[in-house]
């Protein structure tokens, strides 16, 4: 961040007098870096949260990305902007990468659905029944993160069999379980993935507030 040159006219410095803030443009400017650190120190911190959140299949990765927007808007309206574009450039990286993430992670259950040879029965039963499973899994699996995370690759399986059960010509209960654990192996490595990119995300947006 650049420390920025802040002008306290003559007149102004005067009337504020010696001991104001304003009549030491350096110090202030000191300051604010100093502020600068600490919020990207603070935003180190939640950012490491908002990646668990993802495994609880809640829009952590989104959360991330609002807090580095506030960090950044920060550093613009107090700081004066920086020497460098790399913030904003960090947040729509971190936008693109975001939104893969999500299709990855919506779409990993019905891919592996598919993969185990199951019908598009199974595959939108797969994709429905791990966002039910995640949001049943919170209160009735009592254990912190991991429950909404077992929540969903049962809901994907679930789902997934009683799709693939249903509806005419469908085939027995053995032969739907593979197609179903293919939903339910898909959702848990879409959940990994989705964990993986948001810490990717959340080191290229430490990166881009730390480039000044």
């Amino acid at each position: 961040m650049a420390s920025g040159r802040l002008h306290c006219p003559g007149h102004l410095t005067k009337a504020l007098g010696r001991n104001s803030p304003y009549a030491h443009p350096q110090e202030r400017a000191s300051h604010l870096i100093w502020l600068h650190w600490t919020l990207t120190g603070v935003f180190a911190v939640l950012g490491l949260g908002c990646i668990l959140l993802t495994v609880m299949q809640l829009p952590g990765i989104w959360v991330m990305l609002l807090l580095a927007l506030g960090v950044q808007l920060a550093d613009v309206a107090w700081v004066h902007g920086a020497d460098t574009d790399a913030g904003w450039w960090a947040l729509g990286t971190g936008l693109v990468l975001a939104i893969i993430a999500e299709i990855l992670e919506g779409t990993a259950g019905a891919a592996g659905a598919k993969v185990g040879g199951g019908t598009r029965r199974a595959m939108w039963g797969g994709f429905i029944g791990g966002l039910v499973g995640a949001i049943l899994g919170t209160p009735l699996i009592p254990i912190p993160v991991l429950g909404t995370f077992i929540g969903a690759i049962v809901g994907a399986f679930a789902g997934a069999l009683i799709g693939e059960t249903t509806g005419k010509h469908s085939p027995s209960v053995a032969e739907a379980l593979k197609p179903a654990a293919g939903a339910a192996a898909g959702r848990a490595v879409g959940t990994v993935f989705k964990m993986a990119i948001g810490v990717a995300i959340w080191l290229i947006l430490i990166a881009g507030l730390l480039i000044r």
